[in-house]
């Protein structure tokens, strides 16, 4: 399959950031645009379902909850006073 070349604009915060990541991997820029570029389409319109979480479930972890720790603390007892629901949603 024949490459296409497109040419864009970018503002110099940005191609300092790209030319120093294209350093750090030893690459070059067109790599990593082509890279980003592919990430970026792979995941989807950014309000699709799931989108979010496809961003960030890599960073997710469950951690056990200290009930006891958290009734001591004031601002998880306002936090939670000011959020939780006892009824489940519908």
């Amino acid at each position: 399959m024949k490459d296409s070349q497109l040419t864009f604009r970018l503002p110099e915060n940005l191609v300092r950031l790209l030319a120093q990541r294209a350093r750090e991997r030893g690459v070059n820029k067109s790599q990593v645009v082509r890279e980003a570029i592919q990430v970026y389409l792979e995941l989807g319109p950014a309000g699709a379902p799931g989108a979010s979480w496809e961003r960030v479930k890599h960073m997710v972890a469950s951690q056990p909850l200290d009930h006891q720790a958290l009734a001591r603390d004031d601002i998880a007892r306002l936090i939670r006073k000011h959020n939780w629901r006892d009824e489940p949603r519908r």
